[in-house]
């Protein structure tokens, strides 16, 4: 038996990613072709029928969303993520800037939410995702590889336009609603925080990572030049 697979809704909200797509299948039943029968299923017929044409990974390994990318590739990560819009909107600068993404979960949404989709658009199926069941497994991975892990965060000590950035470097930012605990902290080979105005407590998350991603991508282009 093999899912009939319907077209990207129209609003651009559909996609290539089981996972980040935008279609829903409540309240909805899907079609599915079966020995030269189409057949209506019910919501969760369709969920089992997906469930074991995309089997999940075990959790103790990173869960790649998208295709391998290049070796070096700077990595834009989010510690346990709470607002969709901003997890949106930083996947898709991802996707546009070509940078790869880490999620260290758990996350205060599912990746089914209108707003994340909304915000990510088609974009999500253009960026490479890892996703990590705590911060623990997120720091094994990295070991692997022996990349370093750049903290953006209002106690840094260094300016991010002084820090110099690497190939392959990891950029990680905090949770919207109380950044990120000690331990993390710790575990940060650099920390790096962005001068505002006396009196105000931050910039938004996303815009943030954004100015951190652009001058690390000018640092880098330099060198590559």
């Amino acid at each position: 038996m093999r899912p009939f697979a319907p077209e990207p809704y129209k609003n651009g909200l559909g996609g290539g990613n089981p996972l980040t797509s935008g279609r829903s299948f409540a309240p909805f039943a899907a079609l599915v072709y079966s020995h030269g029968l189409v057949t209506w299923f019910s919501p969760v017929q369709a969920f089992r029928t997906l469930f074991k044409a995309f089997p999940c990974k075990p959790m103790s390994e990173p869960d790649r969303l998208s295709s391998a990318a290049p070796e070096g590739r700077l990595t834009l990560a989010l510690y346990q993520p709470d607002i969709p819009q901003n997890t949106g909107t930083m996947l898709r600068t991802c996707a546009c800037l070509g940078v790869d993404a880490a999620i260290i979960e758990p996350a205060g949404f599912p990746v089914t939410d209108k707003n994340f989709r909304r915000a990510g658009m088609d974009y999500l199926d253009h960026v490479p995702i890892d996703r990590h069941v705590s911060f623990a497994a997120f720091e094994a991975w990295r070991a692997q590889s022996g990349r370093r892990l750049v903290l953006l965060t209002t106690k840094g000590a260094v300016d991010y336009r002084d820090f110099a950035y690497q190939p392959g470097d990891i950029l990680l930012v905090g949770r919207e609603s109380a950044g990120v605990p000690d331990g993390v902290h710790e575990a940060a080979d650099a920390r790096v925080i962005i001068p505002i105005r006396p009196g105000f407590r931050s910039l938004n998350v996303a815009v943030a990572g954004t100015m951190v991603l652009g001058e690390a991508l000018r640092q880098l282009g330099k060198e590559e030049e």
